[in-house]
């Protein structure tokens, strides 16, 4: 059984040492301005993420094709991607203004624009762990294209197999594939992937779209395609980082323009000096939680509240929607949509505005002050230490400073579980940095307790701050799990807003010392279970209970019902 231990401790402390190596080399090649993903540099960035394996990335390390993995990043970088040989990170350099049209990945904010054929520009607006997130997706991509490049060239002189050369057939049709034709370049990439006609089957709709259904196909062609080209001598490619970028990282030029905006605003409405609640959440459930169970009771009869929740989730239901916001807008609510370039849009509600009858919390009790409730959409990583960091300074106008009342900061959120599974609820007593000594132990205002009874199940401990999700694996996760740190769960911002709050309350005494901080996740994943890792697929309405409850329970405290 020790034996069993020490090679179990061994296993995370390798995969420590690899989380190490890749952070230390991507700053070195930040830094450094550029690199060759199939060069020296690459090398030790593809190594590192080999040694690692990653849960989120299955069968990297395999000869055969990791698909779910390659979804999960497809969707988080732009579209025509695999297709650049030259991809340039730079912060926001005044494309927006250009005729490049802005190209947003599906499950990633973050604007991208496409210069020319060969070309991706990637703006980077939310600091390092945007960075560190693509740099990680890239290297899996890169990874894979080396895949499908060892299984194509058969031999040192070149020949191509035979799958390869009716792929590139089918590519230069361009045209909808029929059926027949669809199966048979199924059956000729699954060849080249390693993979069975089913598995390829099965996902192969996932990565297509209306205008594009047949994506997949050329995806994998183009990843094929530039490390075939390259292995024959071709050219190379190249990521680089625009000096801009280098100049702007860490200085939070982006996190202080949105919080003097939110202060404007707030200023301008006369709000400013009021009692403050701060909320990270989405843009959905605090708005819905207030006003959609009384709007929508009679189109719902004899249905809870969760129920009305899950049929506003649903796409098919915009129109509701629409209806739940023009009510909280005549209500009191003011909608930020971002233009700072940190992708967090902001609501903000007035609840002097608030006809509390008239909402799902009609005992509030919210005294003379009228508090106001500032809503922010989830920040990004180390994101979140700039934001809050910036939005809990001093209001600066003409040469005053006007202190913010802050009364509590709340963070709603989604994150890992270590010992549960989708769709539980994890309630943090301690943020852990990952890597670092750093912790950042807390008065919860929220509580197991609170929580518990309503059918879903609650863990309560310290949780762990990562630096990557796509860069968690098993044996690293366990020994958090098992080893005394007793982790529950993981997520990428806690620590950073935590450590933004206690600068500004306990050393730089910008708000209240005493401000009450809360936060509660529901699970996305589970990334010690087979097929419950992020790859997997969302929540789909399993998150909607955990979401709303969460929120439900931060406002009854704002509004002081017991």
């Amino acid at each position: 059984m020790q034996g069993i231990k020490n090679i179990s401790r061994s296993r995370a402390q390798e995969s420590s040492a690899a989380i190490e190596r890749l952070y230390i080399t991507m700053r070195h090649l930040f830094n450094r301005g550029f690199y060759k993903p199939m060069g020296v540099s690459g090398d030790t960035l593809r190594e590192a993420l080999l040694s690692l394996r990653p849960e989120i990335y299955g069968s990297i390390a395999e000869e055969k094709a990791e698909l779910n993995g390659l979804l999960y990043v497809i969707e988080r970088l732009p579209v025509g991607i695999e297709q650049c040989r030259f991809i340039n990170l730079t912060s926001d350099e005044g494309y927006s203004k250009s005729h490049f049209k802005a190209i947003v990945p599906p499950k990633r904010k973050r604007n991208c624009y496409r210069i020319d054929e060969e070309q991706m520009n990637v703006e980077i607006t939310r600091g390092r762990s945007d960075i560190y997130d693509i740099l990680t997706h890239l290297t899996f991509i890169f990874i894979e294209s080396q895949k499908i490049k060892n299984r194509v060239l058969i031999d040192d002189n070149g020949e191509i197999a035979r799958d390869w050369l009716k792929l590139e057939q089918i590519i230069a049709t361009q045209e909808k594939l029929t059926l027949e034709e669809r199966e048979q370049a199924i059956s000729h990439i699954s060849n080249i992937l390693a993979r069975t006609f089913a598995e390829i089957t099965d996902i192969y709709d996932a990565f297509g779209s209306k205008a594009a259904p047949d994506r997949f196909l050329h995806i994998i062609y183009w990843l094929g395609k530039l490390a075939i080209e390259e292995g024959m001598g071709g050219p190379k490619r190249t990521v680089t980082f625009s000096t801009i970028l280098q100049e702007r990282l860490g200085h939070h030029i982006h996190g202080e323009i949105w919080a003097d905006n939110i202060k404007a605003v707030l200023k301008q409405n006369g709000l400013l000096e009021r009692p403050i609640h701060i909320i990270s959440a989405n843009m959905h459930s605090v708005m819905n939680s207030l006003f959609a169970p009384p709007l929508l009771k009679a189109k719902f009869k004899d249905k809870t509240d969760f129920f009305i929740f899950e049929e506003l989730s649903k796409a098919t239901n915009g129109a509701m929607r629409d209806k739940v916001q023009e009510t909280a807008l005549k209500n009191g609510m003011v909608y930020m949509p971002d233009t700072s370039g940190t992708n967090i849009d902001v609501q903000i509600f007035d609840t002097d505005k608030i006809d509390f009858a008239q909402t799902a919390f009609p005992t509030a009790q919210i005294g003379n002050k009228k508090p106001i409730i500032v809503v922010m959409d989830y920040a990004f990583g180390e994101q979140a230490y700039e934001t809050i960091d910036e939005l809990l300074k001093p209001y600066k106008e003409a040469g005053t400073k006007t202190f913010l009342n802050v009364e509590s900061v709340s963070i709603m959120g989604k994150a890992g579980i270590l010992e549960g599974n989708k769709g539980d609820i994890m309630i943090p007593s301690a943020h852990i940095n990952e890597g670092t000594g750093d912790n950042y132990p807390f008065d919860n205002q929220l509580t197991l307790e609170m929580l518990q009874g309503q059918g879903i199940p609650v863990f309560e401990g310290p949780m762990v701050t990562v630096l990557g999700t796509s860069l968690q694996n098993r044996d690293l996760l366990t020994f958090f799990n098992q080893s005394t740190w007793g982790v529950i769960g993981l997520e990428m911002e806690g620590a950073y807003y935590q450590k933004a709050i206690q600068s500004a309350s306990k050393i730089r005494k910008s708000i209240n010392p005493n401000v009450k901080v809360r936060y509660a996740y529901y699970a996305s994943d589970n990334p010690l279970e087979t097929g419950s890792t992020l790859a997997s697929g969302g929540l789909g309405t399993t998150g909607v209970k955990p979401t709303y409850l969460i929120t439900i329970k931060i406002l009854e405290q704002i509004f002081n019902i017991q």
